[in-house]
């Protein structure tokens, strides 16, 4: 299997994980990038006030997002877009939150997807003194990207995945999450299922 996977990145309005007001996207097919989207998102109420100290990490205003789509319209667009892919990103609970709780807050159900931290995939590939992003996409050799612009730092994050699945010589992303020993995340209904399964005969012995 080719080394295919879709990255993502989010930015906040604020410190909930329900004010998503930008999403970036990059489609990986057999390590390449083929496709990319960046979507501003208008963040559902009670969680769409902007805070002085995200605008000033992200630039992103309430102005800019006052006439985008909401989650609900945006939410389908996505997983047309990533299909059954792998998430990636960097510090993927984070954006796995951002897609769980902003969901749950225009009353929609949790999608189903698998995810995978490059971070976590960075701190087994590279001998790093931090493993922020602009610098294990420096050591892919992915340099000179606007940080905390979603788009750019997708893009970044999927040159990670990529440079550590030919260094480990790993095929897919699958097995590049088990050399590395990084598990996989999930979120959404067969995720939930899946970890009663898991978890449900052990506490029962």
């Amino acid at each position: 299997m080719p080394v295919d996977f879709t990255a993502i990145d989010f930015e906040t309005a604020n410190p909930s994980s329900a004010s998503a007001c930008s999403v970036g996207l990059v489609k990986v097919r057999d390590g390449r990038v083929v496709d990319r989207v960046h979507w501003y998102i208008r963040p559902p109420f009670p969680h769409n006030d902007f805070s002085e100290w995200n605008i000033r990490i992200h630039g992103i205003t309430p102005e800019m997002v006052a006439d985008a789509p909401g989650w609900a319209e945006h939410l389908p667009a996505l997983r047309e877009f990533a299909e059954r892919d792998v998430l990636v990103a960097h510090n993927a609970g984070f954006d796995m939150a951002v897609i769980a709780k902003t969901s749950e807050a225009v009353g929609l159900e949790v999608p189903d997807f698998r995810s995978l931290c490059s971070l976590q995939v960075a701190r087994k590939t590279y001998h790093l003194d931090s493993y922020r992003l602009p610098v294990a996409a420096m050591a892919a050799g992915f340099e000179d990207f606007s940080h905390h612009d979603a788009l750019a730092d997708a893009e970044a994050c999927a040159a990670i995945i990529v440079h550590a699945a030919k260094r480990h010589e790993a095929e897919d992303v699958d097995r590049l999450a088990h050399i590395t020993r990084v598990p996989f995340g999930a979120i959404g209904p067969v995720a939930t299922r899946e970890r009663r399964a898991e978890h449900g005969p052990m506490a029962l012995q």
